[in-house]
């Protein structure tokens, strides 16, 4: 797995004080959820973006931002896609105009932009050859700017204009201060981590994740499932998991995992009991039953407390924990409480801790553990590929231009 990775970081622009009255092109990720009127209903993303903005435009840059935002037709701009709500947002965080510019492609309406000032481009995936990574398109992006920023690591496992074939074209390109944030966490996780290292992997399928437990299996020292995914493993130990949701062509994959932790002295901590239903309703009666005793109209939606007291002293234990989804149905509080067990023995470890996808977010919010957590990362898949050992498009592109450089 890469994980020690060298780029140019906006920072050391600006420690050069290369900045100052360059044209800086930043690729944020500015893709909030909005409600039926077109109103922010949380802007984690904006607010995480205003540090490499603010940085461009303190060291005396022309700032240039651009996002997507949903998923528009290219070609085919819908009001929908606006970013308005976003300037309008971003103009209170940074504490001045953020005027929205149109059909920006050409430079139009950019060529008086002044030193210190600011401006959000219009949604960029509307634009023919974003997703696909376009090369005439990336190379009309690059001749707006003398520095290309990508500060975006939510989209940074997808080869798009604005997120990869920009960086080839820019004269410098480089990675902000989110992106690089989001590596280095990832990197001191992975690469050289403080042991035990512990990661929970958890969500409603192994196929989904199957590549992240095989890969995280050859590095961990416990590899906690849960959800979904711990039902296929339990059922690959033997046990019986009632009506649960489970993949049973992958039984043997989750037996193979199991026995290749089990051959380097690691572990995958099987549940002692968990919490059952009947049925998958918030108001569902919760029943705790040891394995042993689930019966085959169960379904098991949550670990039970002696596991999530088990899996709470090995987390206490742990040097460094990776965290990936959560291990019941919390959003129904009668099966949120092992989930709540674990989010809060991370919260007091006082192992470096690294947590990332939406539910795992969400969780992190309900339990108000924010503060408590190592690093929480902004992206879902660039988090997941990375985990993986996948090389990410956006974040490669700028290793080869550091290199060509040096």
């Amino acid at each position: 797995m890469q994980v020690v990775l060298n780029f140019i970081r906006l920072q050391d622009l600006i420690a050069h004080n290369a900045l100052q009255g360059k044209r800086v092109f930043i690729r944020a990720d500015l893709n909030v959820p909005q409600d039926d009127a077109g109103n922010i209903t949380e802007d984690t993303r904006i607010r995480a973006s205003v540090p490499a903005i603010k940085a461009a435009l303190e060291a005396g840059a022309k700032v240039m931002v651009t996002s997507h935002l949903g998923r528009p037709t290219e070609g085919q701009f819908q009001p929908r896609d606006s970013l308005a709500p976003v300037a309008a947002r971003l103009a209170e965080l940074l504490g001045q105009p953020v005027e929205l510019k149109q059909n920006w492609i050409d430079g139009a309406g950019l060529e008086a932009l002044q030193d210190g000032q600011v401006v959000l481009l219009e949604n960029v995936r509307v634009h023919h050859g974003e997703k696909k990574n376009d090369d005439a398109l990336a190379q009309k992006m690059a001749a707006l700017c003398d520095i290309y920023v990508n500060d975006a690591f939510g989209t940074a496992h997808r080869a798009e204009a604005s997120t990869h074939g920009i960086a080839k074209y820019a004269p410098i390109a480089a990675a902000g201060p989110l992106l690089a944030a989001e590596l280095d966490a990832l990197g001191k996780a992975l690469g050289a981590p403080s042991r035990p290292l512990l990661a929970i992997v958890a969500g409603s399928k192994v196929s989904s994740k199957l590549s992240i437990l095989k890969a995280l299996a050859d590095k961990v020292d416990n590899l906690v499932v849960g959800g979904g995914i711990a039902n296929t493993f339990m059922k690959a130990v033997g046990l019986n998991i009632g009506k649960s949701l489970v993949e049973a062509d992958l039984v043997e994959e989750a037996r193979a995992i199991i026995d290749m932790m089990a051959a380097r002295g690691a572990t995958v901590p099987i549940p002692v009991d968990v919490v059952c239903a009947k049925a998958f309703s918030p108001t569902a009666v919760a029943t705790v039953k040891d394995v042993a005793d689930v019966a085959d109209d169960d379904m098991i939606l949550d670990i039970g407390p002696k596991t999530a007291q088990m899996l709470a002293a090995q987390i206490a234990a742990a040097g460094t924990i990776v965290w990936n989804g959560p291990v019941g149905v919390f959003e129904f509080d009668q099966f949120g409480e092992g989930t709540k067990t674990l989010a809060l023995a991370i919260a007091h470890s006082k192992a470096f801790s690294i947590a990332g996808g939406g539910d795992t977010l969400a969780a992190i919010a309900k339990y108000d553990i924010t503060d408590k957590i190592g690093y929480i990362s902004t992206g879902g898949g660039a988090f997941l590929e990375f985990l993986e050992g996948k090389i990410l498009p956006a974040v490669d592109i700028l290793v080869q231009r550091a290199a060509a450089k040096s």
